[in-house]
């Protein structure tokens, strides 16, 4: 029998697609070196392994400029941002001289920078390396942490997301679950109700994009560039509401198909982009109009009034 995971040729795009339905944790990985150099690198690949010992484990690219440091380091620390660090995940991951410069830190066990206001935090001593392909996995043992219980930030499908209990979760007792339905609190909660309906609204429009060839990542960065040409990737990172590795992902992706061209660090559309950005827009249009219909034209104004109101725009 022919065993596919040997024989099937991977297109690079399509398996990291793939491998963006499983949903992970983001985090900052800091160390210093043995001559007092600190980096820090924002990494999804954070993970448990061991409670006897207590071990934990997370990998880097081979080329990344930090690699070195973490393989010298003596230690290293794993900070699990909460959801409102959104801007410290991207902060982490653009190149830059100083990255701690301007931003609130203590020294750790082994001299590797902590950050306030996490989910958790786990500082390490360097227990093994072991050799994952054009990866090394970092294998720490915890010597330190921290629980704040905050909610975490998660990435899942080129975007940030945040994490809310399953209502089918968790078994409750009779007198808890009569409880919970005689309230119902949650079925007029204002802010749960826009979270379904953004969900409830991508999980619909997102498959659409497939007859594009596009990702979501890949449709927001076409129409942000074609609101924001000569943009570079960091400018407008948080517009595509997606961690900064994946936004040049999507540059990358969007550059070899001859949809973006960059020039000095600054992205625009080429012809075949601004076509693309259009197409994007037509489809935007069209599943609006399917999702909305029945709602007047000033339900949607007063609609996107209070909108623009929360925004603050």
């Amino acid at each position: 029998m022919t065993n596919p995971s040997t024989e099937q040729s991977f297109n690079a795009h399509e398996f990291r697609r793939a491998l963006g339905n499983f949903a992970t944790g983001v985090t900052i990985v800091t160390a210093v070196s043995p001559e007092g150099e600190k980096v820090g690198v924002t990494a999804s690949s954070f993970n448990s392994l061991s409670m006897d010992p207590p071990l934990i484990l997370w990998s880097s690219i081979k080329e990344a400029r930090s690699c070195a440091i973490f393989e010298s380091a003596s230690h290293f620390a794993v900070n699990i941002l909460a959801s409102d660090q959104m801007d410290m995940s991207n902060h982490f991951a653009r190149q830059q001289e100083d990255k701690f410069a301007g931003i609130d830190w203590e020294e750790g066990v082994g001299g590797a920078p902590i950050f306030p206001n996490c989910a958790g935090r786990f500082q390490c001593e360097a227990y093994d390396k072991l050799d994952g392909g054009d990866h090394w996995i970092f294998v720490g043992k915890v010597v330190a942490f921290d629980d704040y219980g905050r909610p975490p930030l998660c990435f899942h499908q080129g975007s940030y997301s945040m994490v809310f209990g399953h209502p089918g979760g968790t078994a409750k007792s009779d007198n808890e679950a009569a409880k919970i339905t005689s309230d119902g609190r949650m079925d007029d909660h204002i802010f749960f109700k826009m979270l379904q309906a953004v969900r409830a609204y991508q999980a619909s429009y997102s498959p659409r994009l497939k007859i594009l060839g596009l990702t979501l990542i890949e449709s927001r960065t076409l129409l942000v560039l074609n609101d924001m040409p000569r943009t570079a990737a960091e400018e407008f990172a948080a517009h595509i509401n997606g961690p900064l590795p994946e936004v040049r992902e999507a540059l990358l992706n969007l550059t070899e198909r001859g949809m973006i061209a960059e020039d000095k660090g600054v992205f625009e559309l080429t012809k075949s982009g601004l076509a693309g950005a259009s197409d994007v827009w037509d489809l935007a249009d069209s599943y609006e109009s399917e999702a909305f219909e029945g709602i007047s034209s000033r339900q949607m104004s007063t609609f996107l009034d209070v909108l623009h109101k929360i925004i603050g725009t």
